[in-house]
């Protein structure tokens, strides 16, 4: 069957010249004169590809005796020639518009032929040549949140589910059923019986996400707290983490329904998410921190941790705001993440560790650890309410204009463009409102993406694109402060896309090279902080070019406030923190995903930022 073609019908096309090789197999219409209208009138399924490859090849059936269409034309349908009773069989593949980035679509060919047998030998040979394809998840652990983004969890994933089962791919599947489900039945999962998966899949939003992390991490994870600098007060480098891995939230460091909603015995919509446990988790005493890339065969089960090269996270996108699916494929779309997961693509993504010395200035020193993919930072507190919490928060956050005393101290990375500044040079409103002069240019993160990858980035090319050499860090890095009033300290994993966001927070942030994006807000006149905000809506802006924004591209940073209430959003779990030190882990986990692909020019905005800008003024202020 190799090499040389053979005769098959193809649905919709006609009789067609089959060729295999090593990596795929085409085919070629024997009539000349069927039209290439052919290839895309196939039950009204995108266009059809002449050929196919085996790593976009997700199952292959054995159909019954049926029909299998001719090509469409007038004679045949005078003739009554339409459709041919023959044995036939089915190939699932994927298919993508041309333009770029797009979903991914699951595509059918329906093959035809008189002789039975040879439809079962085309079946078991392609089923041999996917079966091939190494990364393909066999088994996976899926958690759904019934409440997640209206309500959408359930029904995404009854949406994707048929595509696991024709796949094969078994599917053990959890509804969540309150606050902490998920972080509590990974954290407890025993080796042995978390290595009979190949994968963690949440169908939610970025919080759950956080929870499953957090649940696989919190036991699996064992290295030294970040890195302080001196004069911090407790200097705790030689310290391990795993001594107070299991240190968990009390309810008195959230607020509102936050707190109610971890003690209750429901479910909690999306906008509740991470719903992590009060109560302390069964977590594995792991003494060791040897990992294991494969599963084990003989009859001791060794220890699982992290990095892990054979364990992948996967995220079906249905939450609020889904910035970590953005940020890691491109696309918001359900079918997309399951056909990404389903077919085994793998990218690394870095994460960052949080550890909250000090819930309080008066509160003794008690190490508590987290973890988070996207974002950790100081935010608002209104998690409580529904989408419209997003629209709600933002104008009484700037309405407030709130700011407050803190020191930053951040690990200088000789390569990056570190901007320091102090108090004193900020006072003056005129010379806040001024954009940094000189900025680099933007080298963004694309599938494949040489930076992530570890290669010379002299060979990415892209219009857009300029060679960084600041991926690797200073041998000999040192502490720089950074002191004043902030109204915004926080740290960006990844470049957070999303819907009101679509270049993210920090474009040019990649998935794994090691580093966080630290931005620190300095105190500023109003107006200047509205304009701030609205780049964030515009694509292609600058927001981080102004005088009062601080963006620091570093490996480690230690954050110090006197005042007590200081809360911290780590992918949408709030821990109340005063102290907070806080490094990033270069490639600690594997996601089912490929990367975002290569923006078109022309993609439209968003959302309209004058729109939104007016939107949340009062009206007094909308016209200054």
């Amino acid at each position: 069957m190799e090499g040389g073609g053979e005769a098959l019908f193809l649905d919709g096309v006609g009789e067609v010249t089959v060729a295999v090789g090593d990596d795929g197999f085409s085919f070629q219409p024997l009539h000349q004169e069927v039209s290439s209208s052919c290839w895309s009138s196939i039950i009204m399924q995108p266009k059809l590809e002449s050929k196919l490859k085996f790593s976009d090849v997700y199952a292959v059936e054995l159909l019954e005796v049926g029909p299998v269409c001719e090509p469409w034309n007038a004679r045949a349908t005078v003739q009554g020639k339409i459709n041919t009773e023959m044995n036939r069989f089915v190939i699932h593949t994927v298919t993508r518009p041309r333009k770029r980035p797009s979903p991914w679509v699951p595509c059918e060919y329906i093959f035809g032929h008189k002789d039975q047998q040879t439809c079962k030998t085309w079946v078991e040979h392609i089923k041999t040549c996917i079966n091939k394809e190494q990364d393909r998840p066999k088994s996976l652990m899926v958690f759904v949140h019934p409440l997640c983004g209206k309500g959408r969890g359930c029904k995404n994933w009854e949406t994707v589910a048929p595509l696991f089962e024709r796949a094969k791919v078994k599917t053990k599947v959890i509804v969540t059923q309150r606050a902490g489900h998920a972080y509590d039945t990974l954290a407890s999962l025993s080796d042995k019986d978390l290595k009979k998966f190949d994968g963690v899949i949440a169908v939610g939003g970025d919080g759950l996400f956080n929870e499953i992390l957090n649940g696989l991490l919190s036991t699996r994870h064992t290295n030294s707290y970040p890195p302080t600098p001196e004069g911090f007060g407790y200097f705790r480098n030689n310290m391990k983490c795993q001594e107070h891995r299991n240190n968990d939230l009390s309810n008195s460091e959230l607020t509102g329904d936050d707190a109610n909603a971890i003690s209750g015995s429901s479910n909690t919509p999306d906008d509740h998410e991470p719903l992590l446990s009060t109560t302390r988790s069964t977590g594995l005493d792991i003494s060791s921190s040897d990992s294991s890339d494969e599963p084990c065969n003989g009859d001791q089960v060794p220890l699982v941790s992290f990095p892990n090269n054979w364990f992948r996270l996967g995220i079906i996108p249905s939450g609020s705001t889904d910035a970590i699916v953005l940020s890691t494929t491109g696309e918001r779309d359900p079918v997309t993440s399951a056909l990404l997961i389903i077919l085994g693509r793998r990218i690394s993504l870095d994460i960052a560790q949080v550890v909250r010395w000090k819930s309080s200035p008066s509160a003794e020193v008690s190490p508590t650890v987290r973890y988070a993919a996207s974002f950790a930072g100081e935010s608002e507190k209104y998690r409580w309410m529904g989408p419209a919490r997003y629209d709600f928060s933002g104008t009484m956050v700037f309405l407030k204009h709130r700011s407050y005393e803190a020191k930053v101290a951040f690990l200088e990375n000789g390569n990056t463009h570190s901007l320091t500044a102090s108090a004193e040079n900020n006072a003056n409103g005129v010379q806040t409102l001024q954009y940094h002069q000189n900025r680099h240019r933007k080298t963004i993160c694309r599938t494949n993406c040489l930076i992530c990858k570890g290669t010379s980035t002299s060979e990415q090319n892209s219009e857009d694109e300029n060679p960084d050499s600041s991926r690797t860090a200073c041998e000999t890095p040192k502490w720089v402060w950074s002191k004043g009033r902030f109204l915004s300290v926080g740290a960006a994993v990844i470049s957070c896309r999303n819907e009101r966001a679509p270049d993210g927070l920090v474009a040019d942030a990649h998935l794994s090279d090691g580093f966080l994006h630290l931005l620190l807000i300095r105190d500023c006149p109003l107006p200047f902080y509205l304009w701030h905000l609205t780049q964030f809506t515009k694509k292609g802006s600058d927001p981080l070019s102004f005088k009062f924004v601080e963006h620091h591209k570093t490996q480690a940073f230690t954050f110090i406030s006197s005042h007590d209430e200081s809360v911290w959003n780590l992918d949408g779990e709030l821990l109340q923190a005063c102290e907070v030190s806080v490094q990033a882990f270069r490639g600690l986990v594997n996601l089912f995903a490929s990367g975002p692909e290569k923006m078109e020019n022309t993609a439209p905005r968003l959302r309209n930022a004058e729109a939104w800008v007016a939107s949340i003024l009062p009206p007094e202020r909308a016209g200054m």
